[in-house]
C-alpha cells in the first residue's frame, strides 16, 4: 500500500517545527523515526497535508545528567536507551523494558518521544514514563510547559499535546537509594505488543517498604499507576501475602479489552500474576539480591 499525497518540510529548529505545525492548521504531522506513523499512512489511517521532519534538530537528542535526574531528548532512539550506561546505572528497569520494544530494526529507528506521543495502550515506554514519574517537556506557540506522565496520556492513541506542540525532552527524577525493580511482559511472540506487562520499583527503610511504584500496560486504554495497590504496600513487610493482596487490587482496578489475541478475563488474570512477579523481583533487588 502507498500513503496519501502530502507536502514535506524539514524543520531546522524547534521553533521552525512549531511554526509549521501552526501553519498546517491541525493537518500536519511530525515525523522522526516514523515507525508508527508510516504504517498508519500506508493504511490510509491518517491523511496529513504535510509531514514535518524533526529528525535533524540537534537540540532534541541526547541523554544527560541534571541535578536531580536524567534529561532525555525526545529524538533519543530506543537503541540508545537500551545501551546507555547512565540509564543502566540509574534506571535499570528502563533498560530492561526497552529490550521488549519490538525488534532491533525498530529500536534502531524509533524514538522515545515518538513512542510517548503515539500513546499505544500496550507499549512499554509510556508505562515506563508513568512508573518513573517522568516530566514530559513540550514547546508550542504558547511557550514551554511540563506535563506529568500520568496527566499526559488521556486514552488510546490520545495525549494532552496541543496541535501545535512538540515534545522536546523527557526528564526522569532519580529513584531513592536502596530501590529494587521488576519488569515482566507476556506477548504472543518476541517483539509483539504486550498482552499484559507490569513494572515496579520498591524502596526499603528498616526492612519495610518506604516507597513503591506499580505500573501496568496492555490491560486498559492507557498505561496506569495502580495507586490503591501502592497505598496497600507502603509501610508493609515484604511478605507474599501482601503481594497477593496487591495483585488482587490490580485485577480489580484494570479494564482490559477482549480481542483476537486474548480475552479480557485472561488479561485480568495475567496482570495479577505479573504484578506478583515484579514485586518479588523488586524485593530481591532492594535487599541486594541478583
Amino acid at each position: 500500500m502507498k500513503p496519501p499525497p502530502f507536502a514535506y518540510v524539514t524543520a531546522e529548529s524547534i521553533e521552525h517545527a512549531v511554526a509549521e505545525l501552526a501553519r498546517s492548521d491541525g493537518e500536519g504531522k511530525l515525523v522522526a523515526g516514523g515507525q508508527s506513523l508510516m504504517p498508519m499512512l500506508n493504511f490510509r489511517l491518517l491523511e496529513p497535508s504535510v509531514l514535518i521532519d524533526i529528525g535533524k534538530i540537534p537540540d532534541l537528542t541526547g541523554i544527560s545528567e541534571t541535578g536531580d535526574g536524567l534529561s532525555i531528548g525526545a529524538l533519543t532512539r530506543h537503541v540508545d536507551l537500551e545501551t546507555s550506561h547512565l540509564i543502566a546505572q540509574r534506571f535499570p528497569v528502563l533498560t530492561e523494558a526497552v529490550k521488549h520494544v519490538a525488534h532491533i530494526a525498530i529500536r534502531n529507528r524509533g524514538t522515545f518521544g515518538g513512542s510517548l506521543c503515539h500513546a499505544d495502550p500496550a507499549a512499554e515506554l509510556p508505562m515506563m514514563a508513568v512508573l518513573l514519574d517522568a516530566r514530559i517537556c513540550v514547546s508550542g506557540q504558547g511557550g514551554n510547559r511540563q506535563i506529568p506522565a500520568d496527566k499526559f496520556f488521556l486514552g488510546a492513541l490520545t495525549t494532552d499535546l496541543e496541535e501545535e506542540e512538540i515534545v522536546t525532552r523527557i526528564d526522569l527524577p532519580y529513584l531513592p537509594e536502596s530501590t529494587g525493580w521488576g519488569f515482566e511482559e507476556i506477548s504472543r511472540r518476541s517483539g509483539d505488543f504486550a498482552l499484559a506487562a507490569a513494572a515496579a520499583t520498591v524502596s526499603l527503610v528498616d526492612g519495610k517498604i518506604s516507597e513503591v511504584r506499580l505500573a501496568v500496560t496492555g490491560v486498559d486504554d492507557l498505561p496506569l499507576r495502580i495507586r490503591a495497590a501502592e497505598d496497600a504496600l507502603r509501610g508493609s513487610e515484604l511478605d507474599d501475602a501482601v503481594f497477593s493482596s496487591a495483585s488482587q487490587i490490580v485485577r480489580d482496578a484494570v479494564n482490559p479489552n477482549s480481542d483476537v489475541h486474548a480475552s479480557a478475563d485472561y488479561r485480568r488474570h495475567l496482570i495479577g500474576v505479573l504484578v506478583g512477579r515484579v514485586l518479588r523481583s523488586a524485593r530481591s533487588r532492594a535487599r541486594g539480591g541478583a
